[in-house]
């Protein structure tokens, strides 16, 4: 084989596997390394998208209600095994209907684009709020939910969804715990 035609190829091909490493660094940045749920910036762009297109979509958030406390009576492992397992619950009610995301600590938001097709609000929360277990343990978890429908907007915008559902969040926790506002 040629060396110089060698010489001019090794760039591109160090260029190519560079490429290829920044695309996987960036796709790995876009989903939460616990949970394996979208970040914020990840799911962001995807639920705009999503919230533009389907008319009957609905934004959900999520809080956990006394996080801090499992993490401070039974450790961030047991912390991380609620995180993890409201992931998986908040995931499989939105089924291929939706999109789940880890904001951040205990916050979560979902975008359903189709709420005909997953169960009712109340089976998400009722989902939530069941107990988890961790290293011999029963952990109490009970989440507040917040929503708002695409209807419901002047203007379908994800931060007015998202503010929405957040005022929505805070009044059902003004409520008392394990309260989702309709």
């Amino acid at each position: 084989m040629d060396t110089q035609l060698i010489a001019a190829g090794l760039p591109s091909l160090g260029w190519a596997v560079h490429g290829g490493l920044l695309l996987r660094r960036l796709a790995s940045a876009r989903r939460d390394p616990l949970t394996g749920l979208h970040t914020r910036a990840g799911w962001t762009t995807r639920a705009e998208h999503l919230l533009a297109k389907h008319p009957g979509a609905l934004v959900i958030l999520v809080d956990l209600d006394d996080f801090k406390a499992i993490n401070d009576t039974h450790g961030h492992a047991a912390g991380d095994t609620v995180l993890t397992t409201t992931a998986r619950r908040l995931s499989t009610w939105c089924g291929h209907h939706g999109i789940a995301a880890r904001l951040g600590g205990d916050e979560f938001a979902a975008i359903v684009t189709s709420p005909d097709h997953t169960a009712d609000l109340h089976v998400l929360r009722e989902s939530l709020d069941q107990p988890v277990e961790h290293a011999g343990h029963t952990l109490p978890v009970s989440a507040s939910v917040g929503f708002c429908h695409r209807t419901d907007l002047p203007v379908p915008s994800l931060t007015d969804a998202l503010s929405a559902a957040d005022a929505a969040m805070y009044t059902a926790k003004g409520h008392g715990r394990r309260n989702t506002l309709h």
